[in-house]
Order: structure tokens, then sequence, then C-alpha cells
């Protein structure tokens, strides 16, 4: 029970990855404070994890909208008294392509998202965390320390990019507030998004999917992907008390396709 009484913000919840960090929130003992721009993914995913009610709350929360963060971050000390931790799911990540073909309005956006919009959540979630101390935990990507081949996500990875390189800041201005400040770095994470690729990259080749799943875990020192509940399980240990001495860090869950 990592999170045994504590409350803990995930914001960008929905299918995947937020849902699956929501879920081991509560089946370690804690509260899980549910946040996305739609509401009835938000109402779906707590009704899945936590039928009577008791261990979470919801709000629909855009992360660009600095008074939709700090309401989220009010209804969790409204409703459980506090706030332990915060895991940023959100962000926008299905904008592909690379230099040349770039509508640097829509870069402007991802940016405004995965890099402002996390630091806009992170920002309204600081009265109470510094409280007591606690955990931030950004979800980064791979993509952005290693660009795949198969495809190309230029503004996203650069989003994250930056969104990790500012973690070393926050690491150092929080810290002496107790509060730690940690980032995930997934690769390719078998869930929706990828499920979705696999299907795709198999329709349009005409191919079975399990050709194109081999050819992603063919690089990995594990003879699998990773799955999005991995990466849920690498977020709570770091925003638990199990991680008290861990920040300024990147942890790659990704099998062993990229070894630092």
């Amino acid at each position: 029970m990592l999170l045994q009484g504590k409350t803990v913000i995930v914001s960008g919840v929905g299918a995947g990855l937020g849902h699956r960090v929501a879920e081991t929130v509560v089946r370690d003992g804690g509260n899980a404070v549910l946040g996305a721009r739609t509401e009835a993914n938000l109402a779906k995913s707590a009704a899945e994890i936590d039928p009577e009610g008791r261990h979470t709350a919801l709000r629909a929360t855009d992360i660009t909208d600095e008074a939709q963060c700090e309401a989220l971050a009010a209804l969790a000390v409204e409703r459980f008294g506090g706030i332990d931790a915060v895991v940023h799911v959100a962000a926008w990540d299905s904008y592909f392509g690379g230099l040349e073909d770039a509508d640097f309005a829509t870069w402007q956006g991802v940016l405004d998202v995965n890099l402002l919009g996390t630091l806009r959540m992170t920002r309204a979630c600081l009265p109470a965390l510094k409280e007591g101390g606690g955990s931030v935990v950004l979800i980064g990507t791979q993509s952005a320390v290693a660009a795949p081949s198969q495809v190309r996500q230029a503004a996203y990875a650069a989003s994250k990019g930056a969104l990790t390189s500012a973690m070393y800041s926050l690491a150092r201005e929080l810290g002496p507030h107790r509060i730690r400040v940690n980032t995930v770095l997934p690769g390719w994470m078998w869930g929706p998004p990828v499920q979705a690729y696999v299907q795709f990259t198999a329709h349009t080749e005409n191919v079975p999917e399990d050709e194109v799943l081999a050819r992603l875990t063919e690089r990995m020192a594990l003879p699998e992907l990773a799955t999005d509940g991995d990466v849920a399980e690498a977020a709570v240990f770091l925003a638990s008390d199990r991680a008290r001495a861990i920040t300024g860090q990147q942890l790659l869950v990704n099998a062993g396709e990229l070894m630092r």
C-alpha cells in the first residue's frame, strides 16, 4: 500500500495511461483526483476504479486554463484535505511530422499543453504540496532523448524534452519545501495508442499485427513491450514515500530498448 492515505492528482485521465495511474493510486491505498477535458471519460474511469466513490473525485480540466488547474487543486484539498502528489499524464501527442512540414502554430499549441500546461498544473498544486512536502511526477517520452525511426513527432518530443529540462530547475527550487520532481520516460508502451498504431500499420501494409509488433519488440532487451500498467507502477513508486530521496531524475520504462 505505497500510497496509504495519500491524495494524488492525476491529469489526462482517459482510456490509457491516465486511467492506469489513477487505478494504481487507489489500489495502493490512495485517493485519486482525476482531471481531463472530457467529463464523461473521467466519470467512466472513476466508476471503474472506485464504484463507491470513496477514493476518487473528478473535475473537467483543461490544463491550458490556469483557473481550471486551480479548481482541480482546490477540489483535492476540499474533498481529501490536501495534495501529496501530482502525476502529469495530460499531453498533446497526436500531432505528427518533422521540421520541413511543421505548422509552427500547432507547435505552439503542443508546447502550451505539454510544457506550460504541466507547469500551470504544478503551480496550482504548490500551496497544498508545501504543507507537508510531496512529489511531482512528469510523464515524458523516450523520443525526447532518442527519436524513433518509425514515426516523427518532433513537436511532441521537443515539448517533452523542454519539460524534462525544466524538471532540474523545479527539483532545485522546490526541494527546500520537501517537494520532489522526477520524470518517467516511456518508450513504446502497449496501450490504446500503440494498439491503434499496430492495427493501422498492419492494415496499411497488409501484414499480420504480430509482424508489426515483432518489429518493435526485436529492439528490446526484454522480449515484450512495456505496458501502460508498467509505466503507472513507476509513476506511483516515484509519487510514494519509498522514493523520498529521489529527485531530479529520469526513469526509462522501455523494456530495455534504450539504456543510459
